[in-house]
């Protein structure tokens, strides 16, 4: 089992959202995963433009560090996603790499895959992070195991507690993922964006040509 931590915090060493990050993947690795931390700020990741042609090929016409980056992801069985709140929502690393992602939300590419988020703040909008990358996990096809949010403000004594709270988080995720635990109200989403996905790439298979070969290919579009 291997489970990929990214961690979208510009602080590098100096960032809280690193510990927590960092707590959770030990988790997994006491539960028995291989693991491997990822800091999206080392990462060369432009902006998408829209184009469309990861639709057409697979392939993003961008020529930067993202595919390495989304290869790991698509390797994984598990993932956590951590980011600082920044008014109210994800880092602006993170924001740039999920928004080069539609090929894979079109694709459902992270079907059977589990992850968590962990998120910190000075003193608000740790739900909104929460709620956000737990729906984005969801959009993509994975199942959202939990959140931590790390409230500083709170001081260091809270903050301990939470890292034991993100370490038990990512004990979760790899138990989630032996287990292949299903959950009713993700299930019917799930079942819902496969339905949205394969109308959608039907209805345009000319310039969606790579996605409707893959659906086509996983039997969803027959």
């Amino acid at each position: 089992m291997k489970i990929l931590a990214i961690n979208a915090s510009p602080r590098g060493k100096n960032s809280n959202t690193r510990q927590l990050v960092e707590a959770a993947l030990s988790g997994a690795k006491e539960a028995g995963a291989d693991i491997e931390y990822l800091d999206i700020c080392e990462y060369d990741i432009g902006y998408c433009t829209a184009c469309a042609i990861c639709y057409h090929t697979g392939v993003c016409a961008i020529q930067d560090d993202c595919a390495e980056v989304l290869a790991k992801m698509q390797d994984a069985d598990g993932l956590i996603l951590g980011s600082p709140v920044y008014i109210n929502a994800v880092s602006a690393q993170l924001k740039t790499l999920l928004d080069r992602m539609p090929d894979l939300i079109h694709c459902q590419a992270f079907t059977g895959k589990y992850g968590i988020v962990v998120t910190t703040a000075g003193g608000s909008g740790t739900d909104d992070v929460i709620a956000y990358l737990g729906n984005t996990l969801q959009v993509l096809g994975a199942n959202m195991c939990g959140g931590v949010a790390g409230i500083m403000s709170y001081g260091p004594e809270r903050f301990e507690h939470q890292k034991t709270e993100a370490k038990n988080a990512g004990k979760t995720l790899v138990q989630a993922i032996n287990e292949k635990t299903t959950y009713p109200e993700q299930e019917a989403f799930h079942a819902f964006m496969k339905s949205r996905m394969t109308a959608l790439v039907s209805a345009n298979r000319d310039t969606m040509h790579h996605e409707y070969e893959y659906l086509k290919n996983r039997g969803w579009i027959t």
